[in-house]
């Protein structure tokens, strides 16, 4: 089931046969609502396991203790909420951090530009954002190269055209060509005007994300930002047990502000934490427990996510891996134990070391994509669009998972067991060595029956060769080409649109360029 929403209203009333027709030829963009489970979260720990990992993560901030460096601002807040304190190593009594966490909401509402896009975020909920955070892209075309601005706002389109897409996400791409201290500026503003979906604010700095809350401010209206969130931020931890002055001062920023937060340790598994999945799960819930009750110190009842990005290391090479079975383990058992908490859930990813998008991307994307619909993940960043172990935003990847999370979509739902979904009516009428293709069921539900892909070829060889035997990468660079031409910006209230402007313009003007 799916909204659909022109990208351009179409006047209506006066205008007769032209107006028909323009409607009738409006590109028109479909936008499937955030993922509600009618399925089981698969639970990889017993209770036993669960209590004794919660107990380790306890150990080991009481004993060993967390990093809040350069923050004499957090050190007293912490202080102050009993926990011991030595230089900038903060240790926390057992209970402490649960009992803090315990004033974060169990789930909230991101609002979008659109109110259609609205995302709820906890529960059996399931939101889709794309990737974030690589320096370079690729396409068919350029190959590798650096990012810039144009590739940004070429993403948000793309994802924006993208039904199962939910979110449009933050930093699709570094755009190189932007000076450090200016380009979130011109991300954020791509994200409010070249699309209607909820978004990510910038976390680079304390003051950028400030930025971002006042830009909110602008496109929403001052009195609403604070009651209602319209940011989702992403704050990750300098694991091993550190958390820097840097992203704590823009989680400080969000919060106290209300907006949302992602707390979520950066693990690569024997690299920044222990390489086996039990003493990564302790880890991992020390350090969220910990982020997550700082953010309820700044502002009890803030609305947090506990994240948890997990790969391992590839012990010849030093490199990243994905989609491997350790990871896949480690996001169950940390979401059976962000549960426990009654806090929303952030893992996964179309997440892959390939290059490419070839076979390699595909397999370990499909490995994440199923762990984290299964995992109970809540919130998932990179759910397109993910290359090379982050460092590269793929436009042929982008399209090609962007199409396969209408499987998630359809997974999600279950098995029907309405009397449609029984079907005895269809195997009545066609009966012992019949064929189905012509009965009444079928013809009332063929058009809804199977998931179809948008991208994929499902032509006989004669007529897949005749067209130039395309593999799924030149497909995905025509369906980019496709999306990329047909866009129409969603509208924009002019006065807002033109604040927004004036805003960046004012901002940029204010310092000099640094691409430090």
């Amino acid at each position: 089931m799916s909204d659909t929403v022109e990208a351009t209203p179409t006047r209506r009333g006066r205008g007769g046969g032209a107006a028909r027709r323009a409607e009738r030829t409006a590109v028109r963009v479909e936008a499937a609502p955030f993922i509600l489970r009618r399925i089981p979260n698969y639970e990889i720990l017993d209770e036993d396991g669960l209590a004794l990992i919660e107990a380790n993560a306890e150990t080991v901030l009481e004993e060993i203790g967390v990093r809040f460096s350069e923050n004499p601002e957090a050190l007293k807040l912490w202080r102050d909420a009993g926990a011991d304190v030595k230089g900038d190593r903060v240790h926390l009594p057992k209970g402490l951090a649960r009992a803090l966490c315990a004033t974060a909401p169990r789930s909230y509402v991101q609002r979008a530009r659109n109110p259609e896009r609205d995302v709820t975020v906890g529960g059996k909920g399931l939101v889709l954002a794309p990737v974030y955070g690589p320096p370079f892209v690729r396409d068919m075309e350029g190959g590798r190269r650096y990012a810039t601005i144009e590739d940004f706002r070429n993403f948000v389109k793309l994802g924006y055209m993208s039904k199962w897409v939910h979110h449009s996400g933050g930093t699709l791409c570094e755009p190189t060509d932007v000076a450090v201290n200016k380009r979130h500026l011109d991300m954020l503003h791509a994200h409010m005007t070249l699309s209607d979906k909820p978004f990510m604010g910038s976390v680079t700095a304390p003051e950028r994300a400030v930025d971002s809350v006042e830009m909110c401010r602008i496109l929403f209206g001052a009195d609403r930002v604070g009651p209602e969130c319209f940011l989702t931020s992403l704050i990750n931890i300098n694991s091993p047990l550190s958390f820097d002055a840097t992203m704590m001062g823009a989680l400080e920023v969000y919060a106290r502000a209300g907006q949302a937060t992602i707390v979520s340790p950066f693990i690569v598994g024997g690299a920044m934490a222990p390489v086996s999945v039990a003493g990564t799960l302790t880890q991992v819930l020390a350090e969220a427990m910990t982020g997550i009750a700082y953010a309820q110190l700044v502002n009890p009842g803030c609305p947090v996510i506990f994240g948890a990005f997990v790969t391992s290391i590839d012990m010849n090479s030093g490199a990243p891996t994905f989609g491997t079975p350790e990871a896949s383990k480690i996001l169950w058992g940390a979401g059976q134990l962000a549960r426990r908490l009654n806090l929303p859930f952030r893992s996964g990813g179309a997440l892959c070391g390939s290059k490419l998008p070839d076979a390699q991307a595909a397999y370990e994307s499909a490995n994440t994509l199923q762990a984290a619909l299964l995992g109970g993940v809540n919130f998932m960043l990179h759910a397109c669009g993910w290359l090379e172990g982050g460092l590269v935003s793929g436009y042929e990847k982008f399209v090609l998972d962007a199409d396969q999370l209408g499987v998630l979509h359809s997974l999600a739902e279950g098995i029907d067991l309405s009397e449609n979904g029984q079907a005895l009516d269809a195997i009545r009428e066609v009966g012992p060595g019949g064929h189905y293709l012509g009965c009444a069921h079928t013809q009332a539900n063929f058009k809804e029956a199977f998931w179809r892909t948008q991208v994929l070829d499902y032509r006989p060889f004669e007529a897949w060769a005749e067209a130039g035997s395309p593999d799924s990468a030149t497909l995905a660079n025509a369906r980019v080409r496709k999306m990329l031409a047909d866009y129409q910006a969603p509208a924009i209230d002019p006065g807002v649109a033109e604040a927004l402007q004036a805003y960046v313009a004012r901002r940029k003007a204010s310092e000099p360029d640094a691409f430090g």
